[in-house]
């Protein structure tokens, strides 16, 4: 794994899914969905598209939450989500919240239905993280744990070329880890040190 590189990990940009920043939410799902039946096997399917500006290069990403949270438009009125849910706030808390700010409260099919009026640079991440290709799998690994995030644009020169995400980073070092080739160092823990740990 030393001599792996993010480019070794990482999801071409061609092959990953991307929508215009005018698209609509269900153009964006629909997009997403279809990226879905293209992944490899043994590959995660992807949970977020890129969102490209006219001029085709990457201006933010839209996932899972993203997606959820637009179809609420009340979420504008807490201000810095993010923030907010970093603060540890609790389930008492959550539940006061959706109440009195009246979160959630209309049918599912209004809620989804909303998806057609939602424009996708009105709700993108803007996306700011990012690694060359040529870097190691241990500085990718120390990026994604200091910034949080689920996945970075990865850079050759300034050209964006394509996407590492935790879950290929993730699998490819529990892989390593659980091989043969890892070498485990005699002392760390031997056979027969699971007795001792009991």
């Amino acid at each position: 794994m030393k001599d792996l590189h993010v480019k070794d990990v990482m999801i071409p940009l061609n092959e990953y899914a991307l929508v215009p920043m005018n698209a609509n939410l269900r153009e964006a799902l629909i997009t997403l969905k279809a990226s879905h039946k293209k992944t490899p096997p043994g590959k995660h399917p992807h949970r977020a598209v890129l969102v490209t500006n006219s001029k085709g290069s990457i201006v933010g990403k839209l996932g899972m939450a993203g997606f959820l949270r637009a179809l609420e438009p009340k979420y504008g009125n807490v201000g810095d989500i993010e923030r907010l849910s970093r603060a540890g706030v609790s389930a008492e808390f959550l539940d006061a919240m959706m109440d009195d700010l009246g979160f959630w409260k209309e049918d599912v099919k209004r809620i989804c239905n909303r998806a057609n009026s939602i424009i996708i640079k009105d709700v993108m991440s803007p996306i700011e993280e990012s690694i060359q290709e040529n870097a190691s799998l241990t500085e990718a690994m120390h990026k994604m744990i200091m910034w949080q995030v689920l996945s970075m644009l990865v850079t050759s020169e300034k050209e964006v070329v394509g996407i590492l995400r935790l879950s290929d980073l993730f699998s490819e070092v529990a892989d390593y880890i659980t091989s043969d080739q890892c070498g485990y160092e005699t002392g760390y823990y031997e056979k027969g040190d699971e007795e001792n740990d009991k």
